[in-house]
């Protein structure tokens, strides 16, 4: 059976849909996800809408296979809510560092439960469910397996999240680069994000030099080395590189965080080259 949530705020979102439906309906959408049964699946903003094909049943009269319209459509926070909670956010820097950096902290939730707010879906107040199909319980298994194709998406982008609920990545962003912590670090991404200079050769071609060289010189350099080097400057985020990545970027496979990976890394070479350092 197909592992549809990699990340923490994928299996959280399942977490959060089993508390407020019944777990068994739950599994039979999966099997339903990951049988293929879904033909289509579009998000715009908070709305989710999906073509999924029903079972062939002659004892019901049902000959050829249907084809059911399932939609999930989330309750978005207001602006007034949203400014407070990206107002806290902003105020904390492991926060807004890793938003920045399309992380989603797994705190988060702390912060907007502290403004009586929840990003994941906390009630049935929070969402409503709709499908063609003719089984009127709810979820039906059309919808179930609608939900675990949102967790998967929300594995390719967490932001969905915010999505969601009203709030779009850019103006995410953009309201967060607003505050003093945000400033620093959109500069610090910004100048890392500078595009190459375009280059004739990718390696150091051979100079021709007239006469014959100073071996001394050569060896030696024509000028002496300065006593002093001028300390660099230390980045504001560390290892940013790495972070700018996130944690399952395209070229990550593995069900473990990228992040996480190069960061056990880091640590295993620091300790064992600690007498080097």
């Amino acid at each position: 059976m197909a592992n549809f949530s990699r990340t923490w705020w994928g299996k959280r979102f399942i977490d959060a849909i089993e508390r407020l439906t019944d777990s068994g309906r739950l599994q039979r959408g999966r099997s339903y996800a990951s049988g293929g049964k879904v033909k289509s699946f579009e998000i715009d903003g908070g709305l989710v809408t999906a073509k999924v094909r029903g079972s062939v049943n002659p004892y019901f009269g049902v000959t050829k296979e249907p084809l059911y319209t399932t939609t999930i459509d989330f309750a978005p926070i207001s602006k007034a809510k949203w400014a407070a909670a990206i107002a806290l956010i902003a105020s904390k820097a492991s926060l807004i560092s890793r938003l920045l950096l399309n992380e989603i902290p797994d705190n988060i939730e702390d912060s907007f439960e502290t403004l009586g707010l929840h990003l994941l879906p906390a009630s049935s107040k929070d969402f409503k469910t709709k499908c063609s199909c003719p089984d009127y319980s709810n979820p039906c298994k059309h919808i179930a397996g609608v939900y675990y194709l949102i967790a998967a998406e929300l594995d390719r982008d967490p932001f969905l999240l915010f999505e969601l609920r009203g709030l779009s990545r850019d103006a995410l962003r953009a309201e967060l680069a607003k505050s003093p912590l945000g400033q620093a670090l959109s500069a610090e991404l910004s100048a890392q994000q500078r595009p190459p200079d375009p280059v004739e050769h990718y390696y150091t071609q051979p100079q021709t030099v007239e006469g014959s060289p100073s071996l001394k010189d050569f060896w030696q350099g024509e000028k002496r080395l300065p006593q002093t080097l001028e300390v660099a400057t230390p980045s504001a985020v560390p290892a940013i590189l790495v972070k700018k990545q996130g944690d399952f970027p395209a070229f990550w496979p593995r069900d473990n965080s990228f992040i996480e990976a190069m960061e056990s890394l880091y640590d295993r070479v620091r300790a064992k080259n600690k007498d080097r350092l």
